[in-house]
């Protein structure tokens, strides 16, 4: 599986980084006031061009030479977006022209080795486009003048860069194609050691420093006569001194390696159970569409008692409410503890992820729930479904006809959904359901 291309958009503060987020996502979802340094994260979505999936970072200001703590930390933030993209859009502000940190900063990503596109934003017309020529100061053969807040030139740049993205590769017959299980977590709670273990050799060097992975590793293994690609998460390149830091880069790194598997297994540190960074990465999946597994390590630690397994799974699942379907396990990546249980479940939950209804069971649970708990009426119009469908797996799709999709409140769709989990033996993996108007 492919990972989908990485773009970051990068530049000094308030030159219209997130307004141009927000115009290629298509929503308003990076706050966009008129001061520099609203953005002090990293922010992301995933988006579509030409029938081409991307996913695009938002970063805060990049100030090259700054000293002050916040700005250092969000140059730090950006630094570690750009290692992550594979394509760098380097934003400027047309009006201003070309300033001392625009020219530091194009001087630190060519270094990088990335396709970066030179943007000049704010360029609304002729009096500002009178002042694009002093950008080609930077020795660059191309400039793209646009403007994000209107969309000017938007279009243009995106076309530019979908060139850049790989050739998407032909999908395999299901029968050749590995399950793609991705070991995600923050630094230091044992992915490593967990691919060592059950790739039975020292694929990826596992130590206690966080950050020892450089870069995400591929492993096939054979178990029981079925192949399983393992993709472990590549971890910090060098140890931060800024905390914060260090645990925001976990997230692109499992991002990434989201985007390819069929499974998630998230690794948790037992002695600290679920964090609100581990909550944030198994949200990823969950966002995603992926299968995801809990996966508590260091187990064998654990002081326990009758009631220790109960509390854990208590506390995940009030930690993760939107996922609370997602099966936990507990392991012990260094004695080996319940590890080999990890592919049981596995292939249980792809199984649950791959699996097929036929229409007309369906359609008579539907018709079943509905009676038992009607729908009610919206803008005076009877609602129900008039026809149900599964038009997908991978997660499990299902397609619901309404009079009007509008009309169908959440709380009757989270009723659907649980339904369907429970009558066809969908209990561990997430569902989606579509509702479109019937014609």
């Amino acid at each position: 599986m492919q990972a989908k291309p990485i773009i970051a958009i990068v530049g000094r503060p308030n030159v219209g980084k997130s307004t141009l987020f927000n115009r290629i996502a298509g929503r308003q979802k990076a706050i966009v006031i008129d001061e520099p340094g609203a953005t002090r994260d990293r922010n992301y979505t995933d988006c579509m061009w030409g029938g081409r999936p991307f996913t695009l970072i938002d970063t805060g200001g990049f100030e090259p030479t700054a000293d002050e703590l916040i700005l250092v930390q969000m140059r730090e933030q950006t630094n570690l977006a750009i290692e992550e993209a594979d394509i760098i859009i380097f934003l400027m502000d047309g009006r201003d022209g070309l300033t001392p940190s625009d020219m530091e900063i194009a001087r630190q990503l060519r270094v990088r080795g990335k396709s970066v596109f030179y943007t000049a934003n704010k360029v609304d017309g002729a009096r500002h486009e009178d002042l694009l020529g002093d950008f080609y100061r930077l020795g660059i053969e191309n400039l793209y003048p646009i403007s994000a807040r209107h969309g000017q030139g938007v279009d243009e740049l995106l076309d530019e860069i979908t060139q850049y993205f790989p050739e998407t590769g032909e999908a395999r017959p299901n029968g050749d194609e590995p399950i793609a299980v991705a070991i995600v977590g923050k630094p230091n709670v044992g992915k490593s050691s967990l691919i060592n273990l059950i790739s039975g050799r020292q694929r990826s060097i596992a130590n206690p420093t966080p950050g020892t992975t450089r870069d995400a590793v591929d492993t096939t293994v054979k178990v029981h006569g079925r192949h399983y690609l393992l993709i472990d998460t590549a971890g910090i390149r060098r140890k931060s001194k800024i905390s914060l830091t260090l645990e925001k880069y976990s997230v692109v790194q499992a991002l990434k390696s989201i985007n390819r598997c069929d499974i998630a297994l998230v690794l948790i540190d037992a002695q600290e159970g679920m964090t609100e960074q581990d909550a944030k990465i198994a949200g990823l999946a969950y966002e995603q569409g992926k299968a995801c597994i809990i996966v508590v390590n260091k187990w064998d630690i654990i002081e326990k008692d009758n009631a220790t397994v109960g509390k854990y799974v208590a506390d995940i699942k009030d930690k993760i409410k939107f996922m609370d379907f997602a099966p936990i396990i507990f392991i012990s990546a260094v004695t080996g503890q319940r590890a080999p249980k990890i592919f049981e479940l596995i292939d249980n939950v792809y199984s649950q992820y791959t699996k097929r209804v036929d229409t007309s069971p369906l359609n008579d649970l539907v018709e079943r729930a509905l009676r038992k708990n009607p729908m009610g009426r919206y803008r005076n119009r009877s609602m129900g479904v008039s026809y149900a469908t599964q038009t997908g797996v991978k997660p499990p799709t299902f397609v619901l006809f309404v009079p009007s999709p509008k009309g169908v409140h959440f709380s009757h769709e989270r009723y659907l959904t649980n339904c369907i989990r429970e009558e066809f033996d969908f209990g561990k993996v997430p569902l989606k359901l579509i509702f479109r108007k019937k014609r």
